[in-house]
């Protein structure tokens, strides 16, 4: 059994997210697939496809939540890597065990359909990781 199927998706942090979506979509000439406002994070996502993976652009709705912050300290660029999981809980579990810190010891929604967990960067050489799982049709997760 795999544990982590693909990257996800890279998540890149960026100050203007109308000027990065004209950038990236002359880049990669193709418009954005997605856009939309994730409130408990403070954050506006853009997702650009790039072969079976995507590229997540993240702009700061405040200047305290986590992209805010992340800017402010360590300017524009690659935030994070995320990994696609079949089964994040048991991804969770598996990694805790290994001796991974985690952010998140449960999922939380996130962007474009997804379960989200993260990985502190501390125990991942220096790289903020992303577990991602394709949100169940019939759950509610917003409990």
């Amino acid at each position: 059994m795999n544990h982590i199927n693909k990257i996800e998706h890279l998540g890149i942090a960026v100050k203007d997210i109308e000027q990065a979506n004209t950038l990236y979509e002359k880049l990669l000439g193709v418009a954005p697939y997605k856009q939309e406002a994730v409130e408990s994070e403070a954050v506006i996502t853009s997702f650009f496809k790039v072969g079976d993976s995507k590229i997540e652009l993240l702009a700061s709705t405040r200047e305290d939540g986590p992209i805010g912050k992340f800017i402010t300290k360590k300017g524009e660029g690659i935030h994070h890597i995320a990994f696609d999981v079949d089964d994040i809980e048991l991804e969770l579990d598996r990694l805790e065990k290994e001796g991974f810190q985690l952010i998140n010891k449960t999922p939380k929604p996130g962007a474009d359909n997804k379960l989200v967990a993260f990985l502190h960067p501390k125990s991942t050489n220096g790289v903020l990781i992303e577990l991602c799982q394709e949100k169940p049709v019939n759950q509610d997760i917003t409990k």
